[in-house]
């Protein structure tokens, strides 16, 4: 498993200048799927999708494992087939990720990814000025700081995280290939940014750029000019390729071993990032185009080892990976998982599903049927109501705070949650993400609907009303399916169906009238007209102002490099030019 493999950088996928053989080898040994896409988002509700086997994004923020779900590794454990995992992914040792790693049988961490607090270096990260020649703007903070002083620690490949977690996925393999009923998930925190490779590597992509260091995006729209933003591509497509060889070292155990003959391969990621596409960097803060939420997908089934060098259009998501892999182990699903065992399905080129759900806790809802994408987003003012459910109140790096818990209510659980009572937490949505004097809050509150067959960039937005009424009738079905709370269906605008019983089938749900729903329809609304005129893209583009970071101190001013070079319009461009939505 990788994390931020972005399926529009691989060969397989269409692009031609990335170099990845053992992509393209894979893919000759294997089904790929061209209708992956993303379900929670991002990394963490991602991974616990991949122990459920249902959506979780409707019904809590990041978080880890809750004491009532079900956890793919741990239901193998206890049918005798030994679980392992070996990860770089440093999300599972903070607050937030906390109860996942422990469900396999065994495990090993390696340390030192993105900021990963692993290397103590007193005077640096006391230095205010440390980082101040690279760029971005965020570089000052400890979190950058830290990751730059863990790389100095790494002066060659081997001794980067993603080398040694393979290295011991291999040592696993190369231990118990005799053995029978195992499962190993390899799962490297790479391609995901900072965007750190070897010189090696790097020297495959020769490229006019003369900007500060930089590998690291923000969080925000695109502020800096198409030379530093072709640098940016060319760093990630320098990883790709560090990532590919580490792929070669496990399809040539795979050959050595004749592990073809029994053995299950599955290569998957948990969303892309956006590189410039839309004027915008990195993901959540912005709507889940294309670029994020259409994902890359290998999967090998032994059981059927002349379906290779094929693809498949089948509408998969990442809810479907438990329910494939206990399905491979002889292992009945639980009643609570939604996925599919994806293998039953493409056997007999059967239709997995209708429709997929995605998104993230108080963002857009977003569905799509392979042809057409509707973002649903709030049309409550405030973005209210909004609760988290849980009974692990933690974030990604810290624990709910006071203020947070100071109006929590005990209520009854939901179907899926076994018969516990939990936490319903407000969540509070910060205002930047429903203010449209900025592009976060513009891009939001866009409800758009697209034709991503025809249009695969996103860049015409519709308004036809059949489609939209269609896509809303998919979108609130699929949110039924997964007992999403009602006031969901409140912020969103949308008529709430009725369940008449327990399970996932159509006939349990109850749809609203065809009134309702149509009532419901937004597109050629001054809410629809507007997000159509602005896309959702990375405009305005807005002023460097104070970095406010949880944990941290305020970085009151921003320290730009001399030889930084962003879009016209800012006072250290390389033009007088303004900056326009014309002038990208």
């Amino acid at each position: 498993m990788y994390d931020t493999l972005c399926r529009h950088f691989l060969p397989t996928y269409g692009n031609g200048w990335v170099k990845a053989p053992n992509f393209e080898r894979l893919a000759k040994q294997s089904i790929q799927f061209q209708n992956f896409y993303v379900g929670s988002m991002p990394c963490m509700p991602a991974r616990r999708e991949m122990h459920t086997g249902r959506y979780n994004f409707l019904h809590r923020s990041w978080g880890p494992l809750e004491p009532f779900d079900d956890s793919m590794p741990s239901i193998l454990h206890l049918n005798g087939v030994h679980s392992h995992k070996v990860t770089d992914h440093l999300h599972y040792w903070e607050d937030g990720g906390a109860t996942y790693h422990q469900r396999y049988s065994t495990f090993d961490l390696v340390r030192g990814q993105e900021g990963d607090k692993w290397k103590g270096d007193v005077e640096k990260l006391r230095d205010p000025n440390y980082g101040s020649d690279r760029w971005s703007e965020l570089q000052r903070l400890n979190n950058q700081k830290q990751d730059n002083i863990n790389r100095e620690h790494m002066g060659k490949a081997e001794l980067q995280p993603q080398y040694k977690t393979f290295d011991l996925g291999l040592e696993f393999i190369h231990r118990n290939k005799d053995a029978d009923n195992w499962f190993l998930q390899i799962e490297t925190f790479d391609p995901h940014e900072p965007f750190f490779t070897q010189q090696e590597f790097q020297e495959l992509y020769p490229h006019e750029y003369d900007g500060p260091p930089f590998d690291w995006p923000p969080y925000r729209e695109v502020r800096e000019d198409e030379q530093t933003v072709e640098h940016i591509r060319y760093m990630y497509a320098s990883l790709i390729t560090f990532c590919d060889q580490q792929l070669g070292r496990v399809l040539d155990v795979f050959d050595e071993h004749n592990l073809w003959e029994d053995t299950m391969l599955i290569v998957n990621t948990d969303h892309g990032l956006l590189m410039g596409e839309h004027d915008w960097w990195a993901k959540v803060v912005t709507p889940f185009f294309q670029e994020i939420a259409h994902i890359p997908f290998w999967a090998y089934d032994p059981r059927n080892p002349g379906n290779v060098n094929k693809k498949s259009n089948a509408l998969v998501q990442t809810i479907d990976l438990a329910p494939t892999i206990l399905d491979f182990f002889n292992v009945s699903l639980t009643e609570d998982m939604q996925g599919k065992p994806i293998f039953e399905y493409v056997a007999g080129d059967e239709e997995i599903r209708q429709a997929s759900l995605y998104g993230v806790m108080g963002g857009q809802v977003n569905v799509t049927d392979g042809r057409y994408v509707y973002m649903r987003a709030n049309t409550t003012e405030d973005n209210k109501p909004l609760y988290d459910y849980t009974l692990m109140p933690t974030h990604m790096k810290k624990r709910f705070s006071p203020r947070e818990l100071q109006e929590w209510e005990r209520v009854e659980g939901f179907g899926f949650m076994k018969g516990c009572k939990v936490m319903q937490i407000p969540t509070r949505t910060p205002p930047i993400f429903y203010s449209k004097d900025n592009p976060l809050g513009n891009g939001r509150t866009a409800t758009l609907l697209f034709d991503v067959q025809a249009d695969p960039g996103q860049t015409n937005p519709l308004d036809d009303q059949e489609i939209e009424i269609s896509m809303i009738r998919l979108m609130i079905r699929e949110m039924a399916r997964n007992e999403c709370p009602s006031e969901q269906y409140i912020r969103l605008g949308l008529p709430e169906p009725s369940r008449l019983g327990k399970g996932h089938t159509d006939e349990v749900i109850k749809m609203p009238s065809d009134k309702a729903i149509e009532d419901s329809c937004v597109l050629k609304k001054p809410q629809g007209v507007e997000s159509a005129e602005h896309g959702a893209e990375g405009f305005p583009k807005m002023p460097f102002q104070d970095i406010y970071w949880e944990g941290e101190k305020t970085l009151r001013s921003t320290t730009f490099p001399d030889n930084l070079r962003l879009r016209p319009g800012y006072l250290i461009s390389q033009s007088n030019e303004p900056v326009n939505k014309d002038k990208k």
